[in-house]
């Protein structure tokens, strides 16, 4: 719930929520009192991600590389820079995801809230759209 401003509040209070509210339903719950284990899950995304940038971007025409994307060496170079920036793509959403849980271990719920919405409902996207890509 949006919280409401009181003769004492700060200008900004107006419309902002309060760093002990509930973000019900985005499984992001304000520090010391709720189940981490959403906000594991996604650390843990992040650092899947963050893995998946590096055989995308630094390690792309190695064989271990290719044979798990079931690239050919010839693939792999001619899809080298494509590659590099779809690693990179992914490095930037481990970057927004892990900023989110860490403001939200700080106590700023509602600027990890935004953050690993953001991060995470983009890998989550980006899922569906591969798994519905390869179904095609």
């Amino acid at each position: 719930m949006w919280a409401r401003a009181s003769a004492g509040d700060s200008p900004g209070a107006i419309g902002a929520r309060s760093r002990t509210e509930s973000f019900t339903g985005t499984g992001v719950e304000p520090a010391g009192g709720a189940d981490p284990s959403p906000l594991a899950i996604r650390s843990l995304a992040a650092l899947l991600h963050v893995y998946i940038f590096a055989m995308e971007s630094l390690w792309w025409t190695t064989p271990r590389v290719r044979v798990t994307f079931g690239a050919s060496e010839l693939d792999a170079q001619v899809t080298r820079a494509m590659a590099f920036n779809q690693g990179f793509y992914n490095l930037f959403l481990a970057i927004v995801t892990g900023a989110g849980v860490v403001a939200h271990a700080r106590g700023e719920s509602a600027v990890g809230a935004a953050l690993v919405i953001a991060g995470a409902g983009s890998m989550l996207a980006a899922a569906l759209v591969l798994l519905v890509s390869a179904a095609l």
